[in-house]
């Protein structure tokens, strides 16, 4: 797949976009030393056309699985279809599947817009503002449509994985899950998936939401010799997906659990009516390790 990319570059680090491609990061590298602060995409995978196998792309108008078919508005219910070879439930909204055009350019800053009617009308925009070695992100989303319905968001990086990989991030509980990965309870912090303090990655399989996160969380990736010292804004929850055997994980922040809309009280979801929006946010500041 052919793909228009776009770059941006600071004193430290440099940055590929492909806004065709779901509005996705492609890559983004230490300048001097090509050292990947993101997932590494290649060209086979740029190829591919699937922002899931890029290093980050956007959740709108909701992150993650929805169960059920789709899920209740004031006015009735909203029918939703598998949306991926690889879930049997709608996953991850529909903005990372769909081109984003592009607004504006310059040497630290691009803006990015798409303007959805699937499920329902909606407009995002993302601002992508690159400056000494810190890469902020922000993702706000406008309600379009006629009739109100309920909105969460995120972004889906993909991270570098080695034995000595470490993270940091303040959480309360975190969501234990069937086999159909979606959310049953919540429960204190098992040892292996208490962050508080920074430690490795567990050996065995993650993909669970962590909720009463602070915001901030510090990755650390000695065998690679940098650090990432992140913070997000309205995200009160983080997912945490650590495949086995895959030199990745991910650290999603995201405005509300996995399906949230079949929760009680439908927790970090927000109904919008026309007009009104939501906003997250998200910066990683690269730190080299001396």
């Amino acid at each position: 797949m052919t793909s228009t990319l776009l770059e941006l570059e600071d004193e430290f680090t440099h940055l590929t976009l492909a806004p065709e491609i779901g509005g996705s990061i492609v890559n983004w590298t230490v300048r001097h030393t090509g050292q990947p602060l993101l997932r590494h995409s290649d060209a086979q995978a740029l190829d591919t056309g699937l922002p899931g196998k890029l290093g980050c792309f956007p959740l709108a108008p909701w992150s993650n699985r929805v169960s059920d078919g789709g899920f209740d508005r004031p006015d009735g219910w909203l029918a939703l279809e598998p949306n991926s070879l690889t879930d049997p439930l709608p996953i991850h909204g529909s903005a990372w599947q769909q081109p984003w055009q592009v607004i504006s350019q310059s040497r630290g800053e691009v803006v990015l817009q798409l303007d959805s009617i699937k499920p329902f009308a909606y407009r995002a925009r993302q601002r992508f503002h690159l400056s000494a070695g810190k890469l902020s992100l922000e993702l706000h989303v406008t309600h379009q449509a006629e009739r109100a319905a309920w909105h969460g968001l995120g972004l889906h990086p993909y991270l570098p994985r080695t034995a000595g990989t470490r993270l940091q991030a303040n959480a309360d509980q975190v969501w234990l899950c069937d086999a159909s990965r979606l959310p049953t309870r919540l429960a204190s912090l098992p040892a292996d998936w208490n962050f508080q303090s920074i430690k490795t990655l567990p050996d065995t399989l993650v993909d669970n939401g962590f909720c009463g996160w602070d915001g901030h969380c510090l990755i650390q990736q000695p065998d690679l010799g940098y650090e990432l010292d992140c913070q997000a804004s309205g995200s009160d929850f983080f997912l945490l997906y650590c495949p086995v055997d895959l030199p990745f994980f991910c650290v999603e922040p995201v405005s509300h659990p996995v399906n949230a809309h079949h929760l009680p009280g439908r927790p970090g979801l927000v109904l919008l009516e026309q007009g009104q929006s939501a906003a997250v946010g998200f910066s990683w500041q690269y730190r080299a390790l001396v």
